[in-house]
């Protein structure tokens, strides 16, 4: 007898196909006319999805009803959406872009994350209560990168061929691509300060010095140069095999479209093996992959990557939706709400804008005041920020005192999951309803006052009802007219052409239509034996006036 099966496996692929299913069929409507993100629309999804509500995502049946288990399957999942991303983003800028733009990308990459970093962390060592300056630096390393993911919104699309320059666009991509990977040496150098400082390095020996020692061998030396290194070599070698691939045609179609995206898988495996920085290496893979342009150029017209782009960027937003701890936003042991709230908008505000506006005339691609104000608002919060929180937490469980994690890590670890959280969820919403804000901002008042304009303006001409008779036969007589010319014309051109060519006009004067002469044709207009057929002309109705029917009459 036939049974449901209501499995986890079901209800997730019915759920997400069903969404994406849906969410395709007004796709174009929502990006494209109304300027929403999908990134946006996919965490509404979540949340509506989630326990919160149709308990349809159950995130920690997945999880085995363990904190650590669905920390551990964020980390994942994060891992590799950024890993896709971040190849393709080198992927997508020209010809030695790294090369040519390393100015403008030092700037960016260099005292640009060192100071949002630093606003960052003032913003919330000053806001969380008993909350020491060292805490506040690892919890704003979290937030530092910007989001390659939501930057796709800005960047791609509709609004952004008309509104930012391509220039502006390829640094977009290339600093949110490249300060991702950037963003360790900022987190573990709070890290490994407070496992060896905190507490007075309760349970770890060494102090600063050791702190330091491993910040510049492990992090800078192992994940940051070996990351560069490798993916360097796994480019160069992946662009060298494809060539030699494509020359003897022993590679289809079909796998050369996708080698990017399993390139991308590649290395994010490979550097998980050996404990390097993936998101870093992934990015430089990309760029040195398409050093010669040929295969950006070669894929530049091809749907594939962009679609697997939105499939992953619809899956983790749903996620997050689903994962996001909603209930800590009002009940935590470590910021109130009324706290919370001021902290989300002065981080949006001041963590990147100062530092943008001060280095913007010696970035070449920003070259106006308007666009230093796009440039610094647009610095989304996303997917590489729950990436760190869950890196960080990873780290900060392992700090322990007899088995107990130790309490000035547990501190930091709640901290930086809620404040983490509520600051990608301010910038999904905020930066996702800017640009359909903005827009409807600009264009209210113009449609408001068009329309106050119009009524005050064109104010109908009250007639008697003998004058109204008389005008609408006027009207259809004329109109008459022109159908039976266009009947017997068949060198009638087309609503193109005429637009291009001056037309005769046509006035009413009182009963009779007078046409004036085309100023193209010498071809007589009339009526009578001998004269040329009637050509085609466009008919312009002058509105009869009270003057004009009295004299008719």
């Amino acid at each position: 007898m036939p049974t449901l099966s209501l499995i986890n496996f079901n209800i997730v692929c019915a759920t997400l196909g069903g969404f994406i299913s849906i969410f395709g069929l007004v796709s174009y409507l929502f990006k494209e006319r109304f300027y929403l993100s999908e990134a946006l629309i996919s965490l509404l999804a979540g949340v509506a999805f989630s326990p919160h509500a149709a308990n349809f995502i159950r995130p920690l049946d997945y999880a085995l009803g363990t904190d650590q288990n669905l920390d551990q399957i964020t980390l994942c999942f994060t891992r590799l959406v950024l890993g896709v991303q971040l190849v393709l983003a080198g992927v997508q800028l020209p010809k030695r872009y790294l090369q040519l733009e390393w100015k403008s990308l030092s700037l960016l990459l260099g005292p640009g994350m060192a100071a949002m970093w630093m606003c960052s962390a003032l913003v919330i060592w000053a806001l969380v209560p008993n909350f020491s300056f060292l805490h506040a630096l690892a919890v704003g390393a979290c937030v530092t990168p910007t989001d390659p993911v939501l930057s796709n919104s800005i960047v791609k699309g509709k609004f952004a061929d008309k509104n930012v320059p391509q220039p502006l666009q390829r640094i977009i991509i290339a600093e949110s691509g490249a300060n991702d990977g950037l963003g360790y040496p900022f987190l573990f150098f709070a890290l490994y300060l407070i496992q060896y400082t905190g507490m007075g390095g309760e349970g770890f020996s060494g102090g600063a010095g050791k702190a330091m020692g491993l910040w510049f061998y492990e992090t800078w030396a192992y994940t940051i140069l070996l990351s560069v290194g490798y993916g360097v070599t796994v480019g160069w070698i992946s662009r060298e095999l494809l060539h030699w691939a494509e020359e003897k045609h022993y590679v289809d179609r079909e796998s050369f479209l996708v080698f990017a995206i399993a390139l991308a898988l590649f290395i994010v495996g490979t550097c998980g093996l050996i404990g390097t920085d993936d998101l870093l290496a992934c990015f430089v893979a990309g760029n040195v992959f398409t050093q010669d342009d040929w295969f950006r150029l070669e894929t530049m017209d091809d749907s594939l990557q962009p679609t697997i782009d939105m499939l992953l960027n619809l899956a983790v937003f749903m996620w997050f939706g689903a994962v996001c701890p909603w209930h800590l936003f009002l009940e935590n042991n470590v910021i109130p709400i009324y706290r919370l709230i001021p902290l989300g908008i002065l981080i949006l505000l001041v963590r990147r804008m100062p530092i943008i506006f001060a280095m913007h005339k010696y970035i070449d691609q920003i070259e106006s005041l308007f666009q230093t104000t796009f440039v610094g608002f647009f610095g989304p919060i996303g997917v590489g920020a729950i990436f760190y929180l869950s890196v960080s937490r990873e780290y900060l469980a392992n700090i322990t005192v007899n088995e107990e994690v130790r309490a000035d890590a547990q501190q930091v670890s709640d901290t930086i999951e809620v404040v983490v959280w509520f600051l990608v969820i301010c910038s999904i919403v905020v930066h996702g309803l800017s640009i359909p804000f903005a827009k409807a901002g600009y264009h209210l008042p113009r449609t408001i006052s068009q329309a106050i304009s119009t009524s005050t303006n064109d104010e109908p001409i009250p007639l008697t009802s003998n004058q109204h008779t008389h005008s609408t036969a006027t009207h259809d007589h004329v109109e008459t007219t022109s159908r039976r010319t266009r009947r017997h014309d068949t060198s009638l051109p087309t609503t193109a052409s005429r637009s291009h060519t001056p037309q005769p006009l046509a006035f009413q004067i009182g009963r009779s239509v007078i046409r004036s002469a085309s100023p193209s044709s010498d071809a007589r207009i009339g009526s009578g034996a001998g004269e040329e057929p009637a050509r085609p002309v466009n008919l312009v109705l002058k509105t009869e006036t009270k003057a004009d029917s009295a004299r008719s009459e």
